[in-house]
């Protein structure tokens, strides 16, 4: 079975499933054998910008055709029997109207798997479904059980706590985008509350003085496509905004980063990663400690004298 896989989370699903796929996004990283394979795509943007630069270049380059370019003669080079793609955001990966398009194009014999989950039910059945189209079905059972199994023992964990503190994820810093999709059902089977968006709704922007009156008692920065490092690079976009230090998480430490780009943006395995490294944040003491390279406190991050660890 020949593979190309357009986006890193089903990249991670057919590494997951015992499939090397033949070629991969350009943003497929992980795991590590994935670095070696053909990027069979390109971005338009300068993923090393500033938070506000990209989102300038992302309306541009969509004004203009699209964020990605597909390598067509690579992708008719590799003869895909399957090319897995997405329709959830047309920024996040190349859409697959656009993968459609190459493979007619190019006269390719390959089925075109459309990935769009909302919801961590959904990355769940994607995993299975990929699996059949791929003949791991039994392999997919595996993998699905285990994860299924990880977060029955978060939610459980979780709900023997008394409180259930007021939380905003956002996925982007500028303009402040507020998480959805995944994202509020994950918090909540982490014993959190997420008032700023209802399960399944789209990430989008949101007025800054919508969040600070809100006021979250955990808020966590996760920006699409950035690692902690870039995070960093980018944080004065939210702590030199009015009424930051006034904002109940940070007056109480308990604002963090968490690495958007490999786990909370990602609907892959390690989605479930993300959900245990919210349950160590919402209820500290109840979880492991999150691995300092995918989380850290923003204070600690921004470099503040005795910024504190996780807690």
């Amino acid at each position: 079975m020949r593979v190309v896989s357009l986006l890193p989370s089903a990249t991670e699903v057919v590494y997951a499933l015992g499939v090397e796929p033949v070629g991969v996004s350009h943003e497929c990283d992980y795991p590590p054998a994935a670095r070696d394979v053909p990027a069979v795509n390109s971005s338009r943007i300068d993923p090393d910008a500033a938070s506000a630069e990209i989102n300038e270049q992302v309306e541009a380059a969509i004004e203009e055709g699209g964020v990605y370019d597909i390598d067509r003669g690579l992708l008719a080079a590799l003869d895909p029997d399957v090319v897995v793609s997405q329709g959830i955001c047309d920024v996040c990966a190349v859409d697959e109207v656009y993968v459609r398009a190459a493979v007619d194009e190019m006269g390719l014999d390959a089925e075109v798997l459309t990935t769009d989950p909302h919801s961590l039910g959904d990355v769940l059945a994607d995993i299975e479904r990929i699996g059949a189209a791929l003949d791991r079905e039994a392999r997919a059972r595996e993998v699905v059980a285990d994860l299924r199994k990880r977060v029955a023992a978060v939610e459980e964990t979780a709900g023997s706590a008394s409180e259930r503190p007021r939380v905003a994820v956002l996925d982007w810093l500028d303009p402040p985008m507020v998480a959805g999709h995944w994202v509020p059902g994950m918090v909540e089977t982490a014993g959190g509350r997420y008032g700023l968006a209802d399960p399944g709704e789209r990430s989008r922007p949101r007025e800054w003085e919508a969040i600070r009156e809100y006021d979250p008692d955990v808020l966590v920065a996760s920006p699409c496509g950035f690692d902690l490092d870039q995070t960093a690079a980018n944080l004065t976009d939210l702590t030199d905004r009015e009424g930051w230090a006034d904002l109940t998480a940070v007056r109480e430490g308990r604002a963090y980063a968490v690495d958007g780009h490999h786990y909370v943006n990602r609907p892959g395995p390690r989605l479930v990663d993300a959900l245990e490294f919210l349950g160590s944040l919402l209820h500290p003491g109840r979880f492991a400690d999150p691995p300092a390279d995918a989380v850290q406190p923003i204070s600690a991050l921004a470099g503040e004298p005795d910024a504190g660890a996780l807690q």
